[in-house]
């Protein structure tokens, strides 16, 4: 269902964020601060209205949010619901060691070691790295990768670090953004998906595959189908956009954490034609993709959640999160791109109103 989000988002001026991050206002206090945006305007009514085709219109479970950063109106489709966050889960593990960096609690510079006995599973590329005395790099570079390849092994890690799944919950609270839960890890949480308990040994190889494969079939289906249901990190779109609007407005980090974070999710090489594929040229984006385990045909999770920014400076926060479907990828990509399409043609109706202009009232 549609819906509408209330407040003007506080927007710093920071003035490096649009040219080192790839995302934000093109001048520094271009539009710092803006009037409370006329209500149930006719580009917002077409919004809603794409918003809500697009949500009904998809063979699957889907959740959409576009947020409107410097006014936080906010457009949804089963904006209030639970999804599975699956790897989107990550951008609130490096808020939380960008917030631990910022109060002095955290050196992100530190150098830290991984081994084989920290290797996770599913997706973790730094494994191909770690000989015989590991691999050294910084927690900072944990965090890109962690980022922009997806990398469990590092998000794991720079979740220890961090102070594990209470000090992410304990940021979320903190700062007040609702409808987002933190689950125990991948490790406990995907083998849980699986019908699993985790074992270290499934981290070597393909043996946490070989496990799930010897599942009985009953026990997956209820385990998966549980997940889906009532996912342990569960997200909605409204509480999605509404950190991702937050951390663009410089209202969660220092603006030197501001501005590093945007500039590593805008150079995250998962997902291209997912919400990146859907961008109009000038338009750039700043994202983080999730991708869930697959039982037979279904899918639980496949989503992607990011920062829009248009030529002219103004951004856009925006969640597509599909729960369960078994739609083809090519189609579940589309609905992405259309999505991301959408908030362009937003853009451009409000700049013909007039609506973008600051004596709008």
């Amino acid at each position: 269902m549609s819906g509408v989000s209330g407040g003007v988002a506080r927007l710093l001026g920071l003035a490096a964020l649009g040219i080192a991050a790839g995302v934000g206002p093109a001048q520094s206090g271009q539009y710092a601060s803006r009037p409370e945006i006329a209500r149930n305007s006719p580009e917002q009514r077409t919004l809603e209205a794409r918003i809500r085709e697009l949500g009904r219109g998809f063979d699957g479970e889907v959740g959409i949010a576009v947020r409107e950063v410097d006014s936080g109106w906010t457009a949804s489709w089963n904006g209030e619901r639970f999804f599975p966050q699956q790897s989107v889960s990550k951008f609130w593990v490096a808020l939380t060691a960008f917030t631990r960096a910022d109060a002095g609690q955290l050196d992100l510079g530190r150098e830290v070691t991984v081994r084989r006995e920290d290797l996770t599973l599913f997706n973790q590329p730094i494994a191909q790295q770690i000989g015989p005395n590991g691999f050294t790099t910084t927690l900072d570079n944990l965090i890109f990768r962690a980022l922009t390849q997806s990398d469990n092994t590092c998000n794991d890690i720079v979740l220890r670090h961090a102070g594990g799944p209470g000090a992410v919950r304990a940021m979320l609270a903190r700062n007040r953004i609702e409808g987002i839960r933190f689950g125990p890890g991948e490790r406990a949480m995907q083998s849980q998906i699986a019908g699993l308990q985790w074992r270290p040994d499934y981290s070597v190889g393909r043996a946490f595959y070989a496990a799930r494969n010897a599942v009985p079939i009953d026990r997956r289906r209820q385990a998966f189908e549980s997940y889906i249901r009532d996912p342990i990190d569960g997200a909605t779109v409204e509480g999605i956009v509404e950190g991702l609007a937050r951390l663009a407005s410089g209202d969660l980090l220092s603006p030197r954490s501001t501005q590093r974070m945007l500039s590593i999710m805008s150079q995250t090489r998962t997902g291209p034609q997912r919400l990146t594929g859907g961008l109009a040229p000038g338009w750039r984006i700043a994202h983080k993709t999730g991708t869930g385990q697959v039982l037979g045909a279904t899918q639980a999770g496949y989503n992607d959640i990011g920062i829009l920014t248009a030529p002219d400076g103004r951004t856009y926060a925006v969640a597509v999160m599909i729960g369960r479907t078994a739609t083809p990828l090519g189609t579940r990509m589309q609905l992405m791109q259309n999505v991301t399409r959408a908030a362009i043609a937003y853009h451009a109706a409000t700049a013909r109103s007039g609506m973008a202009s600051d004596d709008r009232r």
